[in-house]
């Protein structure tokens, strides 16, 4: 699977305040996609299938579970985003084919992570965070609690894996996300978790550590950021939270016009947007 340009409607009016619902149904429809080759990869490398028991840290609307489920693993997803996790339920449900609100029976949503194993079912035996680390100051805080909590319900030895941005000399994307942290300084706000910063070589290897975890491999893999159009691709950049400081500080529209000039360089002659980026994925064993 690839990231594919697909054409959506634009807003009625742009500048207004997007609800929590339209923007984790832009994340689902436009933005997540685009890191389907960092599923798939950790997937091959990993040879997930039919003895994949998997908990997802962070699954968004549900595309990395969704692979794996294809693989034939059982996949549990835990997300605070209760907007996404309903679209990842959907989603389930309807590649299993099922009504509404049955998801596949290899597949659970929760929006915590369990206390413990369910009745009857083994420990997970793969742990997974495909939320991107990297870009933005504090954006690892509290994965390292959560893996804490997480590994007890993977059995001995049971694989971990951590995603991050890569060099951002190796991603276009870079430029159009510090946006955010000029916006968010240049209006004097108290700075937060969203301002930009460059990927550090050790990010991942630093979360592993505070985790107890043992590092046991990597790679990077390429994941190009591509949209129909600048409208699509200001939604979908939108969509992943890194701008959320800067729209306080400012304002929502004033973000999307700043964010849709960034994103000339990368307008090709058809409209697309095209940008190439490496992400980096850490393997590590508990």
């Amino acid at each position: 699977m690839t990231p594919t340009l697909v054409r959506h409607h634009r807003y009625a009016d742009s500048s207004a305040t997007v609800d929590a619902g339209t923007r984790a149904r832009d994340w689902a429809e436009i933005q997540e996609r685009m890191l389907a080759p960092l599923y798939e990869a950790v997937y091959a490398r990993l040879e997930v299938g039919a003895g994949t028991r998997m908990l997802s840290l962070g699954c968004g609307s549900g595309l990395a579970l969704l692979i794996a489920a294809s693989r034939g693993a059982r996949v549990t997803g835990v997300d605070t985003d209760r907007d996404r996790l309903a679209l990842a339920r959907e989603r389930l449900a309807s590649e299993a084919g099922h009504g509404a609100g049955r998801t596949d029976h290899r597949a659970r949503l929760v929006d915590s992570v369990p206390a413990a194993v369910p009745d009857g079912e083994a420990p997970y035996n793969l742990l997974t965070s495909f939320q991107p680390i990297g870009c933005a100051a504090g954006d690892s805080e509290g994965l390292a609690p959560a893996l804490t909590s997480a590994v007890p319900l993977a059995v001995r030895g049971a694989t971990v894996v951590l995603a991050g941005w890569g060099p951002p000399e190796r991603c276009a994307t870079a430029p159009v996300l510090r946006v955010a942290a000029r916006l968010t300084e240049s209006a004097r706000a108290p700075r937060s978790g969203s301002g930009w910063r460059p990927a550090l070589r050790d990010d991942l290897e630093e979360v592993a550590a505070q985790a107890g975890l043992k590092p046991d491999g990597s790679g990077r893999v390429s994941c190009p950021f591509g949209y129909a159009d600048v409208d699509s691709a200001v939604r979908g950049l939108l969509s992943t939270g890194l701008f959320d400081t800067a729209v306080r500080a400012t304002d929502r529209s004033q973000v999307e016009k700043e964010v849709a000039e960034a994103l000339h360089p990368h307008l090709r002659p058809d409209g697309t947007v095209w940008m190439p980026n490496v992400f980096r994925y850490l393997v590590c064993v508990t």
